[in-house]
């Protein structure tokens, strides 16, 4: 995807740190999931189970399924070379891409930022985990100088933030 990305959005307009950014989210665990699931990993995986084997649901998890596209377009590279494996890729996480160009998500890069020019931090705090380990939700708060200014769940730690992050933008651009 940079191989993809960096000569085709002009450099100058979205600057790198924001380029790094929109691969970083096109390419993230959720987009990985996405894809598996729009090409059918979960059917491929049950199909080549053995006989009278039950796949749990666990395996179809954000997790797995992202660490599956990771291999699968590792052992495409071997297969079959570097280009042919780029140009799917390229085309498997257009929709993600996309996505990312129109509707970056990174809130706690945009949350930090903004607090920098008033000179404080956001401390991000795990409050609750919920659910067994293969199911688990993750409570987060987020606090500037030890004032509560978002919450948020998600199904991992970086996922809690970014919706905490996210509540403490909304509940600023509200206040202004």
């Amino acid at each position: 995807m940079t191989a993809h990305l960096y000569p085709r959005l002009e450099a100058e307009r979205y600057g790198a740190g924001r380029l790094t950014k929109i691969r970083a989210q096109t390419v993230s665990g959720p987009s990985c999931r996405d894809v598996a699931l729009r090409i059918g990993v979960p059917d491929r995986l049950r199909g080549s189970a053995p006989a009278g084997t039950v796949v749990p649901e666990t395996v179809m998890t954000e997790r797995v399924l992202a660490s599956v596209i990771e291999a699968v377009i590792g052992a495409c590279f071997l297969s079959v070379g570097y280009d042919r494996t780029a140009a799917a890729v390229v085309e498997a996480f257009m929709p993600e891409l996309e996505h990312a160009l129109e509707h970056p998500v990174d809130f706690k890069s945009t949350l930090q930022e903004r607090l920098a020019l008033r000179g404080t931090i956001v401390e991000y705090t795990v409050t609750g985990e919920l659910g067994p380990p293969h199911d688990r939700v993750f409570e987060v708060e987020a606090r500037v100088e030890g004032t509560l200014v978002g919450s948020g769940s998600g199904r991992s730690k970086k996922a809690a933030e970014q919706e905490a992050a996210r509540q403490a933008l909304e509940a600023h651009e509200e206040g202004t």
